[in-house]
């Protein structure tokens, strides 16, 4: 990828956004030189061969200053052309410019019943590609990542750099949970303090809940109490399949070593809660999303795009003045006058 050029000639700031295309002005001034080099070698290899009465005669109207114009006036319009494809920048203003978007805190569940694989590879890698889904598509919005287990963290604070979102995200691992099991109340609960330390807050505040639904803390009530008071949004991902799935034990490589057990000896089985998610998504005015073999989060995105963007940022920036037509057009005018341009010319008959 090219690194543009800055510098200043003449007190001007001045730049060249692809200066790599510099290179073809090179290739344009050799072909000048070839086109002058083969015009005055035809031309010597003509006197040698033919006496100058005979030369007039066979050779009628032979140049050498005219295919050395024609090489000359093509080879200056495309050095021309290789300026303009470098995008010359001189000159520069300020100006005002305003990113405006809606708040939006994934709440991602990385409790042990996300690594079951009802869903390929497994339930949390199929959360971790909804929501870089998600991250992909977003525009000027802001975004912040909660994780929860048994107990909930901030994972991402609000931010507009997707690709320091997307680094937080690959980090997420269900064996570093501090504390096991699944409170989805404390993640709600989590996402309001995202909202509440931003600064310069959204009108819209969404919150993405990626998550199979089994709460086993069954704490809900409060999470929903604080997201409905602050006037937060849930659109709730469900992950997984209904009919059940045990929850696999892995080893340091990641390979299945046998499947979890409750007191009794008894295999645990996991599964989506489809009520549990649908009722906090309506509880706060939000929707339930669920795509057993497809990407669920583009209703999401699809949602998100129809809500009022507010004023997140603004920010006096410099931008430099395109130059590139100075060269484009006389480029233009010296290819077509080199082309058009006869390379001998022709006697009356």
């Amino acid at each position: 990828m090219n690194a543009a050029w800055h510098f200043t000639l003449l007190g001007y700031p001045v730049a060249f956004v692809h200066p790599a295309a510099l290179a073809f002005a090179g290739l344009a001034l050799a072909l000048i030189a070839l086109g002058v080099v083969g015009s005055v070698a035809r031309r010597r290899k003509a006197q040698r061969l033919l006496s100058p009465r005979l030369s007039e005669r066979l050779a009628p109207g032979v140049s050498v200053a005219r295919p050395v114009v024609s090489a000359s006036l093509t080879g200056a319009g495309l050095f021309l052309f290789a300026w303009a494809l470098a995008q010359p920048q001189c000159g520069s203003h300020s100006e005002l410019t305003k990113r405006r978007g809606i708040d939006l805190v994934v709440a991602l569940d990385a409790s042990k019943s996300m690594l079951a694989r009802d869903v390929q590879p497994n339930r949390l890698e199929r959360a971790k590609l909804e929501l870089t889904t998600l991250l992909d598509e977003l525009k000027g919005d802001r975004v912040g990542i909660v994780v929860f287990a048994g107990d909930a963290f901030i994972q991402c604070p609000l931010t507009s750099d997707y690709a320091a979102a997307k680094m937080f995200l690959k980090a997420v691992d269900p064996e570093q949970m501090a504390q096991g099991g699944t409170n989805i109340g404390a993640a709600l609960e989590k996402t309001k303090d995202v909202f509440e330390g931003a600064e310069r807050g959204a009108k819209e505040k969404v919150v993405v809940l990626i998550s199979d639904g089994e709460d086993l803390a069954d704490e809900i009530g409060g999470g929903l109490d604080a997201l409905k008071e602050a006037g937060m949004r849930v659109f709730a991902v469900g992950i997984g399949s209904e009919t059940g799935e045990p929850i696999p034990v892995v080893d340091k490589r990641g390979e299945v070593v046998g499947y979890k057990k409750d007191p009794q000896g008894n295999t645990v089985m996991t599964k989506l809660d489809r009520a549990g998610l649908t009722r906090i998504a309506e509880a706060t005015g939000g929707q339930f999303f669920y795509q057993p073999r497809a990407v669920a989060m583009a209703g999401v995105i699809e949602q998100i795009e129809k809500l009022q963007k507010s004023e997140l940022e603004s920010r006096l920036s410099v931008r430099y003045v395109e130059r590139y037509q100075w060269f484009l057009a006389p480029g233009l005018a010296l290819l077509f006058a080199g082309l058009l341009l006869r390379t001998s010319a022709r006697r009356p008959a």
